[in-house]
């Protein structure tokens, strides 16, 4: 359980970096850079407790980033601030670089040394779960919007 929690405080930490880093990219206002790094802390630790959970990370991804989204929408009508402000770079430090490193470095070696099924694999793979990945962030970065943003009822 000690693990567990020192896993969790350590990714929270260091979800946090990327996040307000982003957030200077983009040029949030200055008030609202401590919500996209709670936002990326909250984010990557619900995240990293879904995947301690057994979760797929495609799930895990998703959820994380519909909370993150849902967080954005709340902090949005507190500061009278587009959702957005606070939610792009929250989700940033979610992007799964390491399988699309991979994949790419598959295709490099198919390229380079020739056609294997193992590379194939590899490279199918790793694309694969990056572009899940990648659009479970999208879609759960989209939900709340479209559930609170609704025009007509749902039913």
């Amino acid at each position: 359980m000690m693990e567990l929690l020192t896993g969790l405080a350590n990714d929270m930490l260091f979800a946090t970096i990327p996040a307000l880093g982003f957030a200077l990219l983009f040029n949030v206002p200055s008030r609202a850079l401590k919500y996209c790094a709670q936002g990326g802390a909250l984010g990557h630790g619900s995240r990293y407790l879904l995947l301690a959970a057994g979760m797929p990370i495609e799930w895990a991804s998703f959820l994380a980033a519909t909370l993150v989204g849902m967080l954005g929408v709340y902090w949005a009508r507190r500061f009278l601030a587009h959702p957005k402000v606070f939610t792009v770079a929250a989700v940033i430090p979610m992007i799964p670089g390491v399988y699309a490193y991979k994949a790419m470095i598959a295709l490099v070696e198919i390229s380079q040394h020739g056609y294997t099924p193992e590379l194939w694999g590899s490279l199918v793979a790793n694309f694969l779960k990056a572009m899940f990945i990648v659009a479970g962030l999208a879609i759960g970065l989209a939900m709340p919007g479209l559930l609170l943003y609704r025009r007509r009822p749902l039913v």
